[in-house]
């Protein structure tokens, strides 16, 4: 792009020329109040805001909006607030993974469609994250992505809670007995006090940690609690910086290599992030043409420390996180094994972004000489059981379960387990496995995050707090305990997991990265032969869409028209 070059800007289509299609996008844009001093000449700021009353870990973008579109103005563009899908994790159903894609693909149609030189995405709640980028990477004009942020942590009766991980704790507690409902209201009060995303290292601050890690962010950006008086600057700043990115016609293409996603698996297992971040990154890479496989988050498993003590997997939270020097201070902590060569939106290097970084609280953020875990906190299994894989969070789990044999109890959906989870007469023990099916890609549908299975009351009552458990289903990166994930390929297409039967010994081995069933080939291909397809719920609309389109999990679970980086071409102006 020529800098400085009206003509250049990709927005001189709709309002520059002197014809008769621009006469009616400039009179149109008169009747907003605007006149061409607004926008001509001048670079169109897309801002993508999935703000919405039903989505509470976004309920302060609407505000944060106007930070943005103050940057934009003061740099010198022109900011279009667009809304777009938003994917509340806690009140959508059957659940946001479902719509994903749907976000994805509107991000896309959004900057195609309009006038739009360049963008500031708007997000944090888990699957938005990956899904923004997704669609903005495939249109690949410039994009800054402004981060919801974390909330400010919990509090019961002086104990410091954190949203999910706790939850789980204590309902656990509640079913054993040894809490009574008021506490349990008291907890429902104090868990979630502020605006902003889970303020444990779950699904949503560990992909906009990603995000930062792949150089779509202002240094820090990811760290910053929600309602922290940075944050309302830090959207600021990215409203400027956009501007600058647009001249510069510095693109998300230009920023994404296979190194940038190296260093975002490698920071995974340095944050002890969430799950989820297998498939998500699986699919952003695929938008940006980068293939990477399980097989890369393994090979990194073996040997990146954990250095974020924070819950699940530790002990802190996101605000502690912060104070302790954030995002920026972790990845110098582990720079030898990252590639800091790789650029970044700021135009500079990752190095370069975080060179005055510290540590303030070595406990929070450790050393290598002294990490929270020293390698495998994700694990990538394989097996008869699962011979595309699954994916095991390790250093969630209660280490006698790593290695692992018991008798498989077997539940055909999520309605049967809650039906049969607590009923006396289940011949159930601590060492049996709890089998969940039929909750994939295609089988819930949407993979929902029911994996981390819920132990049997009268399991709870002698104790216990951790089983094995095997689905093909997700989990919130805010749960723990020893579940295996996103078996693959999943039971409703007629993986291996719909051939097992209750009963069956299943053998976890997760130093081996092994999940087998002691069921015999021959004993294997008798039920396979037996085994009839299921179908679908859905006869028309979005959900026909998804179940025709959605690939598995070990693939990112895109649809499969949608990867790559073919061009599409412009909207005709006429």
């Amino acid at each position: 792009m020529s800098e400085k070059d009206p003509k250049s800007l990709r927005s001189y289509r709709w309002y520059g020329p002197d014809d008769l299609r621009s006469f009616g996008h400039r009179s149109r844009a008169a009747s907003m109040g605007c006149t061409q001093a607004d926008y001509a000449g001048k670079p169109v700021i897309a801002i993508i805001n999935t703000w919405g009353d039903i989505n509470p870990c976004h309920s302060h973008l609407r505000e944060r909006a106007e930070d943005v579109k103050r940057g934009v103005w003061q740099a010198g563009g022109f900011p279009v607030e667009m809304p777009a899908f938003t994917l509340g994790e806690t009140f959508q159903k059957p659940t946001t993974m479902m719509y994903r894609n749907l976000l994805a693909m509107e991000t896309e149609e959004l900057l195609r469609s309009y006038p739009a030189d360049g963008c500031v995405l708007m997000g944090g709640c888990d699957k938005t994250t990956p899904a923004l980028m997704m669609g903005a990477i495939s249109m690949n004009l410039p994009a800054i992505y402004v981060p919801a942020g974390p909330m400010l942590r919990g509090n019961w009766h002086g104990q410091i809670l954190g949203s999910g991980s706790d939850v789980s704790k204590y309902w656990a507690e509640r079913r054993a007995g040894n809490i009574d409902l008021r506490a349990w209201t008291e907890i429902e009060d104090g868990i979630a006090r502020s605006a902003g995303t889970c303020m444990t290292m779950g699904t949503a601050s560990t992909m906009t940690s990603l995000t930062e890690v792949l150089g779509f962010t202002l240094p820090g950006a990811t760290s910053i609690p929600a309602v922290d008086a940075n944050h309302p600057k830090m959207a600021n700043r990215s409203g400027r910086r956009v501007v600058e990115m647009v001249w510069e016609d510095l693109k998300p293409r230009d920023i994404l290599r296979e190194a940038s996603f190296n260093n975002a698996i490698a920071a995974v297992f340095g944050l002890g992030g969430s799950t989820n971040s297998v498939i998500h990154l699986l699919a952003v890479a695929g938008r940006a043409g980068i293939k990477i496989t399980l097989e890369h988050f393994d090979q990194f498993s073996k040997k990146t420390p954990m250095l974020a003590n924070i819950r699940p997997s530790g002990k802190y939270l996101m605000e502690d996180f912060y104070y302790a020097g954030g995002l920026p201070a972790l990845l110098k902590a582990m720079s030898p094994h990252l590639d800091l060569t790789c650029l970044t939106i700021t135009g500079k290097t990752l190095r370069e972004n975080i060179a005055s970084a510290e540590i303030y609280n070595s406990d929070v953020i450790r050393s290598l000489d002294s990490p929270v875990l020293t390698s495998g906190g994700l694990a990538i299994l394989y097996g008869n059981l699962a011979p595309n894989g699954a994916v095991i969070k390790a250093s969630a789990a209660e280490p006698r379960l790593l290695k692992h044999t018991g008798r498989a109890i077997v539940f055909d959906s999520f309605d049967e387990l809650n039906a049969r989870l607590d009923d006396p007469a289940l011949d159930v023990d601590a060492n049996s496995v709890l089998v969940l099916r039929n909750a994939g890609p295609k089988g819930a549908p949407g993979m929902p995050e029911w994996g981390n299975l819920q132990l049997p009351q009268k399991i709870l009552k002698t104790g216990v707090r951790d089983m094995v458990r095997i689905s093909d289903a997700r989990m919130s990166g805010t749960s723990y305990g020893a579940c295996v994930l996103h078996v693959s390929p999943e039971s409703f297409v007629g993986g291996p997991l719909a051939l097992l039967k209750e009963g069956d010994i299943i053998e976890l081995d997760v130093p081996a990265r092994q999940l087998n069933m002691h069921v015999n080939e021959d004993e294997l291909a008798r039920r396979r032969a037996a085994w009839r397809p299921n179908e679908g719920i859905y006869p028309r609309g979005y959900g026909k869409l998804f179940m025709e389109h959605i690939k598995q999990a070990h693939e990112g679970c895109d649809f499969d028209f949608l990867e790559g980086t073919e061009p599409i071409p412009e909207p005709e102006i006429h």
